[in-house]
């Protein structure tokens, strides 16, 4: 099995201002098409080479597990994004939002604070943990929660070519423009589809 590079949902400007035409351009042709060549050329002659990403994620270490890692990590990352003011949080999810965080203001304020906290390059993560609560957790590098039994909800990119070309070491500059175009609809189904995971995996385990 050969893994392909999904298709970028929108135009390569469609983010601008808040990530420009350029970065785009280099952070999906460039870094993310990087990453599935090399998983591609890793993984032939090997055990991996029939498994979905997924499971290659779980269970791989070294080089195949980075650029797994890192080809899923991104996939999911651009899949969030929209054009801005075109994605808007729902009464619903906001409530799941406040019911977890307290409000939406705080939520933000502590993807801000595990940004600060992560050491070096990596993602922030949005997961639904194990007890059925939204968390916040820092991954360097090519990490990913699904390592821990968590699943995924929303990440944010952490390594410098997501944001250096348009805000150099501002990274506070640039979590400020990721705020902007977060696809709610796409995380809010995520979020009622890892619902429905936790709770099928639940009654496997209890029968």
């Amino acid at each position: 099995m050969s893994f392909k590079l999904p298709d970028l949902p929108y135009e390569l400007n469609a983010l601008e201002p808040y990530i420009s035409a350029k970065t785009l351009e280099c952070h999906f042709m460039n870094y993310h098409n990087f990453y599935l060549t090399n998983l591609n050329k890793l993984v032939q002659g090997t055990k991996f080479m029939n498994l979905d990403l997924e499971t290659i994620i779980k269970v791989a270490d070294g080089p195949i597990f980075n650029n797994a890692a890192q080809l899923w990590n991104h996939s999911f990352y651009f899949e969030a994004l929209t054009p801005a003011n075109t994605g808007s949080l729902s009464f619903s999810f906001e409530e799941v939002i406040k019911m977890n965080f307290g409000s939406v203001t705080f939520f933000k304020s502590s993807i801000i604070k595990a940004v600060d906290f992560l050491s070096g390059v990596g993602w922030i993560w949005l997961v639904l943990n194990a007890k059925g609560s939204l968390e916040i957790i820092p991954k360097n590098n090519c990490g990913n929660p699904m390592r821990i039994g968590y699943i995924p909800l929303m990440t944010c990119d952490l390594w410098e070519h997501a944001y250096y070309l348009d805000y150099l070491s501002r990274y506070d500059k640039y979590i400020e423009a990721f705020w902007n175009l977060i696809n709610w609809n796409i995380i809010e189904k995520r979020y009622h589809d890892a619902l429905i995971t936790q709770t099928k995996s639940d009654k496997e385990q209890m029968s």
